[in-house]
C-alpha cells in the first residue's frame, strides 16, 4: 500500500521523471550517491543485476546515440530488458489515444522512457500510465542529462556550492534543466543567450524562486564573455536542436558570436572544465581544440549518462514495486 506524502502531485516524486525542477533535493542526492555506487561497481566487476525480469519501454520520436544506448545497456546490466517501440509500428502512428497505449502499456511493462517534441506529451503520458514515465528528452528539458551532469561535476570539482556554472550559445532544453540543476544545489549559472534564443522563462522564474532558499544565483545576459569570466564550469550545446532545422541559417548567424573557442575559454577560471552533451560540431558552437582539449569532460560526461540512468531506473522501477 502506498504510504501518504505531502509532496504536491505535480512532484510525481516516486513514479515519473518528468523534470528537475519538481523533484525533492533529497531524490537529486539518492540519485548521485546511487549512480556513484553503482559506477564502481561497475568499474570493479561487481555484478548489480538489481532489477531482474524488469521490462523497460523505449518510445523514442526523435534520434537519439547516449540516451537510448545508455539505457539499453543500463537496463542489460541491472538483469533487464529493453523493448524498443518505434513509432510507425504501434497503433499510436494509426489515431489510438495516448491514454488507451498508456493504460495498456502499464500492464505490460514496468517503465517506459519517452523522447518526444512536446513537453505536454510526457505529462499526458505520466498522467494516464501507472508505471513510471522518464523524459528522456523534450523541447523543454532534458533532465536525465542535467542529473548526469551533476554527477560528472561533482566527479570533477567535489562541490557543488561555491561554484560558478556558465552557459553559452542557444537557451534550449538542455539549458533549461542546468538552470534547474543549479537552482537545486546552490550553484551560480550564467548563461549567454542572444536575444530570442534565451532559455524557457517559466523555467528561469520558478528555478529563482527555489534559489532564495538554495543561494543558487541565476543570471541571463547577452554577452559570452561576460558569462564565462571566473566559470568553473562552461558549457555549451548545438545551436540547431532537432526539429529547427528550418531555421539553420538565421541560427548560425545570430550564435556564431557565442562559439566555445580557446580565447572565450581564457576568461574562465585556469582549471575550469569544459562540458558539452553531445553530438558536437567542431567549428560551430565549439571548436576542437576545446572540445578535444586537455580541459574537456564530454567522454567522462556522456559515460555517466549511463551510471546516472541505472540509477534512475533503481530507484523508480524498485519503488514501483514496493508501493504494488
Amino acid at each position: 500500500m502506498r504510504r501518504r506524502t505531502t509532496q504536491k502531485p505535480q512532484a510525481a516524486y516516486g513514479k515519473d521523471l518528468l523534470d528537475v525542477g519538481t523533484m525533492p533535493r533529497q531524490q537529486i542526492d539518492a540519485l548521485l550517491r546511487l549512480a556513484a555506487d553503482l559506477k564502481t561497481k561497475q568499474q570493479r566487476g561487481v555484478a548489480h543485476t538489481l532489477l531482474p525480469g524488469k521490462t523497460l519501454g523505449l518510445l523514442f520520436q526523435k534520434p537519439s546515440t547516449r540516451t537510448r544506448v545508455s539505457f539499453e545497456a543500463g537496463m542489460n546490466q541491472l538483469g533487464g530488458h529493453t523493448l524498443a517501440l518505434p513509432m510507425a509500428d504501434i497503433q499510436l502512428s494509426r489515431g489510438e489515444s495516448v491514454a488507451d497505449t498508456a493504460r495498456v502499456l502499464s500492464r505490460y511493462l514496468d517503465g517506459i522512457v519517452i523522447r518526444t517534441y512536446d513537453h505536454a506529451t510526457v505529462q499526458e503520458w505520466a498522467a494516464e500510465a501507472s508505471m513510471p514515465v522518464i523524459n528522456g528528452l523534450t523541447d523543454l528539458c532534458h533532465p536525465c542529462q542535467g542529473l548526469s551532469d551533476l554527477l560528472t561535476i561533482r566527479e570533477k570539482k567535489g562541490q557543488f556550492t561555491g561554484l560558478k556554472l556558465a552557459y553559452v550559445g542557444d537557451g534550449n532544453n538542455v539549458a533549461n534543466s542546468l538552470i534547474e540543476i543549479a537552482a537545486k544545489t546552490g550553484m551560480a549559472i550564467t548563461l549567454g543567450c542572444p536575444a530570442g534564443y534565451q532559455p524557457d522563462q517559466h523555467v528561469v522564474d520558478r528555478a529563482r524562486l527555489e534559489a532564495e532558499s538554495t543561494g543558487a544565483n541565476i543570471e541571463i545576459v547577452d554577452d559570452p564573455k561576460i558569462a564565462v569570466k571566473e566559470a568553473d564550469i562552461v558549457y555549451t550545446d548545438v545551436w540547431i536542436s532537432m526539429g529547427r532545422e528550418r531555421e539553420q541559417a538565421c541560427r548560425l548567424k545570430a550564435l556564431a558570436p557565442y562559439q566555445l573557442n580557446g580565447r572565450l575559454l581564457q576568461r574562465a577560471k585556469p582549471d575550469a572544465i569544459v562540458m558539452h552533451c553531445l553530438p558536437a560540431h567542431r567549428g560551430e558552437e565549439i571548436t576542437a581544440e576545446v572540445l578535444d582539449g586537455p580541459q574537456s569532460t564530454v567522454i567522462d560526461q556522456a559515460e555517466n549518462r549511463l551510471h546516472m540512468q541505472k540509477a534512475i531506473l533503481v530507484q523508480l522501477l524498485t519503488r514501483r514495486k514496493g508501493a504494488a
